[in-house]
C-alpha cells in the first residue's frame, strides 16, 4: 500500500535505476514499518524539469500510505532527501515531497481495497 513515486531530470542508466528503486522501497517499508512486499516505487528519469527556473538536477517525490503519520513526515524529508542525494546528486533544497495519508477505501488491490 505504499507508494513513493519519484521524478528526476537526472538521466540514470538502467543499473543505477533498479539500484534506486530498491533501496527506496527497503527504505519506505523501515520508515512505515510496513512490509516491503506491499511497497511501490515509481521512478520516472531524465525528466524536463526545472526548479525555481532553472534545469539543475532535482527530484519531485510522492509518498502515500494508508495510515501516514503526519507527526513523522519531517524525519521522512529528512531521510528521502538524503537518499535523493546519495543516489541522484541532487541537494535536499532541490527536491519537494508532497506527502499523502489515503483512506484504505480509496487504495484498490488485488480486485478490492483496503
Amino acid at each position: 500500500m505504499p507508494l513513493l513515486k519519484i521524478q528526476t531530470n537526472v538521466i540514470l542508466d538502467a543499473e543505477a535505476g533498479k539500484t534506486l528503486v530498491a533501496d527506496a522501497s527497503r527504505a519506505v517499508a523501515a520508515m512505515l514499518g510496513k512490509p516491503e512486499r506491499y511497497v511501490l516505487v515509481s521512478l520516472e528519469s531524465a525528466a524536463t524539469m526545472a526548479f525555481g527556473g532553472d534545469s539543475s538536477p532535482l527530484a519531485y517525490l510522492e509518498m502515500k500510505s494508508i495510515g501516514l503519520p503526519q507527526g513523522r513526515t519531517a524525519e521522512f524529508s529528512k531521510a528521502l532527501c538524503k537518499l535523493m542525494s546519495t543516489a541522484l546528486g541532487v541537494s535536499a533544497d532541490r527536491v519537494y515531497i508532497e506527502f499523502a495519508d489515503a483512506q484504505g477505501s480509496m487504495w484498490g488491490w488485488n480486485g478490492g481495497t483496503f
